[in-house]
């Protein structure tokens, strides 16, 4: 991922150095392990942690002449670490090593990226607390449909999060497997004991049944996850874009001191950071189908796969940190406008209250579908200029006789539309009982 939308604690994950330190972290670990099981001379594992020197530059250059990573990787230890360094990496093949250490760093950028979404759900909750008696229209196929809450927009977004927070948590136990089962999966080499004994002084499990690689559904699952965050991500974001619209106005973006919104024209305030985070969620979505592709190998292995980590691993989780930190700050500087959300709500004369018409018609004895025509004729009516929707029905006779004047006014109540706003609050986790 490019430097503008990269964080360095994510970035750090995925640099070759800390690759091949997590690399001789695990061979220490077998090490150790086959240290305790009698199979290499004790004390082995010390003397190479002592003396060992990890360099990326060393290592690259050893690779242009090995063409190998991982033997490039174990010569530049030997070099530091002399003869004990002999005993790495015995019984083992490369995939051991890789996979073990994929799982390390597969597991470091899930904790960040959870540290991100509890940073954002945080400000999602003070949000929708704050807004929780917030009206505003709610719209469906980008039309006026019934008022609502702010606050349950920010809620629901909240409850998304919360559910990709919990996806992602699963995901990276699914991640959390490695393998120290030799060539082709089935320990011809060493004893399951060893890789018992590495793995769990790793924090993993093993591979349930391993071919020369960790199966690649697990890796699947969790970049299918990021791309479900990422999709939460966009939601946000176009919800904020259509908010800044001239013609919407409901609420925008913070917009800094010295800031431009336009080379051409001073007047503008642009939604650039949803319009960014929109993009980037695009990104992070495209890298799953590749993660599911790479599932189907050639029987025990091959490495069509491994090209597409090297790119979707790092690039998924250092834009979605991106993101999801940038999502956090715009959430949490977004400037709300209540004035221009109450605007909007009498923008359509009353029409957004038909419902609550129909149903007063329909609990006056009505059937229903006879209590829509009539309010549809007159909502109808009003949309082409025929006049304000409730003078209209004031001077409907059907509708004047069943329901009267006061009638007609009850189904206009605002506050109909939010008495249980608390409640779905509180349902989401964001209040307790004494917040209702």
């Amino acid at each position: 991922m490019i430097e503008r939308y990269s964080s360095p604690e994510m970035t750090r994950v995925w640099t070759d150095q800390r690759r091949y330190e997590t690399w001789l972290q695990v061979e220490l670990a077998a090490c150790e392990a086959m240290e305790e099981e009698g199979l290499v001379p004790a004390g082995t594992a010390a003397k190479v942690r002592e003396r060992a020197r990890v360099d990326a530059a060393r290592i690259l250059e050893i690779e242009r002449e090995t063409r190998h990573d991982v033997i490039a990787f174990l010569s530049a230890v030997e070099e530091s670490a002399g003869e004990p360094a002999r005993w790495l990496h015995y019984g083992m093949t490369s995939s051991d090593v890789l996979d073990t250490a994929f799982a390390l760093q597969l597991r470091q950028a899930c904790d960040i990226l959870l540290d991100d979404m509890d940073g954002l759900m945080a400000v999602l909750a003070r949000r929708a607390k704050e807004h929780r008696d917030t009206p505003v229209i709610g719209r469906s196929h980008g039309i006026h449909a019934e008022p609502t809450s702010l606050g349950l927009v920010f809620a629901s977004f909240h409850a998304e999060m919360r559910r990709s927070r919990a996806r992602l948590e699963g995901a990276r136990t699914e991640v959390s497997f490695g393998k120290i089962a030799g060539a082709v999966g089935n320990y011809a080499n060493l004893p399951p004991s060893v890789e018992l004994l590495a793995l769990a002084s790793l924090g993993l499990q093993p591979e349930t049944v391993a071919t020369q690689v960790v199966a690649r559904d697990r890796h699947a699952e969790l970049f299918c996850t990021l791309a479900l965050v990422a999709a939460g991500v966009e939601r946000m974001a176009v919800t904020v874009r259509h908010w800044q619209r001239t013609e919407v106005g409901e609420a925008e973006e913070h917009f800094g001191g010295g800031q431009k919104g336009s080379s051409a024209m001073p007047h503008k305030r642009n939604p650039i950071l949803s319009e960014n985070l929109t993009g980037l969620a695009r990104l992070v979505r495209n890298y799953a189908p590749s993660a599911l592709e790479n599932i189907a190998l050639w029987h025990e292995r091959d490495i069509s796969h491994s090209s597409v980590e090297r790119v979707v691993a790092p690039d998924a989780t250092v834009a979605l940190d991106f993101a999801l930190r940038r999502l956090t700050r715009l959430m949490d500087g977004l400037v709300i406008k209540p004035e221009a959300m109450a605007r909007n709500l009498e923008r359509t004369g009353g029409l957004v209250f038909s419902e609550a018409v129909m149903l007063a018609l329909v609990e006056s004895g009505l059937p229903r579908q006879g209590a829509y025509r009539i309010v549809q004729r007159c909502a109808m009516a009003s949309l082409e200029g025929g006049g304000d929707f409730r003078s209209l029905l004031e001077s409907d006779p059907e509708v004047a006789a069943r329901l009267g004047e006061q009638g007609i006014a009850a189904a206009f109540d605002l506050q109909h539309h939010l008495r249980h706003v608390p409640f779905v609050l509180e349902r989401a986790g964001l209040l307790d009982g004494s917040d209702t």
